[in-house]
């Protein structure tokens, strides 16, 4: 069965999300702490959203110094399957492993709402099992999901397919309408929209995001 780790940041309150989402997946959950260097031999790492550790300097700045950073660092530039929800998106960006920073949403109001998202790639262990093309319902909570980027950035990302999401009603003035990214080679993903929060009818619009974790374990279990 794949290991996932979720690290817990000070302020984390979607990181049990994560972990129950694994869980119903059908991956073993394994918490990790942001104040340890170990991963714990992790098969792939979530670093959730919902944290507000160091967010009065920028999101993201100071959670980018936990000592679990560097090995998250050095695992991901090796191929390990990293996924940024969020405040993870934000600090993956942070950390110069996906491209792109995150400014206040453009009318400067917090968006807590069901997000439509359209899949621009499936060439990631993180979506692997979508559609390309295929329309998704999930859930957006964000004050600073602004993606921006430099026109050069943009262009390379876009030219690259390394645009994995698009909002199809861009709620925050995220440039070109991007939600999520990956890096080259794939096995980094960021997104702002929270899939965790799709896994189960009780509690979400839809069942879309179950995809993230099952195309996850269907890429490791591929790999094996």
């Amino acid at each position: 069965m794949p290991r996932i780790g979720v690290v817990t940041f000070p302020g984390s309150l979607d990181d049990h999300d994560a972990l129950r989402a694994v869980k119903l997946c059908g991956a073993e959950a394994v918490p990790l702490w942001h104040g340890s260097d170990s991963i714990d031999g992790v098969d792939a790492i979530i670093l959730p959203g919902g944290f507000s550790y160091g967010d009065y300097l920028r999101c993201g700045a100071i959670a980018r110094f936990s000592p679990v950073m560097d090995t998250v660092i050095d695992a991901a530039k090796k191929g390990l399957p990293v996924l940024g929800i969020c405040n993870g998106f934000q600090l993956l960006c942070e950390a110069h492993l996906l491209d792109g920073a995150m400014i206040r949403n453009v009318d400067q109001h917090f968006i807590c709402r069901d997000e439509r998202l359209r899949v621009e790639s499936i060439d990631t262990t993180w979506t692997c099992g979508f559609t390309k093309g295929q329309e998704i319902v999930i859930t957006l909570k964000n004050g600073e999901g602004n993606y921006q980027a430099a026109p050069e950035t943009l262009k390379r990302l876009e030219d690259n397919a390394q645009v994995v999401f698009r909002y199809l009603d861009n709620p925050n003035g995220s440039a070109n309408d991007i939600a999520g990214i990956t890096n080259e080679h794939g096995n980094v993903v960021g997104l702002m929209p929270h899939p965790e929060h799709n896994v189960e009818a009780l509690t979400g619009a839809s069942l879309d995001g179950r995809r993230f974790f099952e195309s996850l374990i269907q890429f490791l279990t591929a790999r094996a």
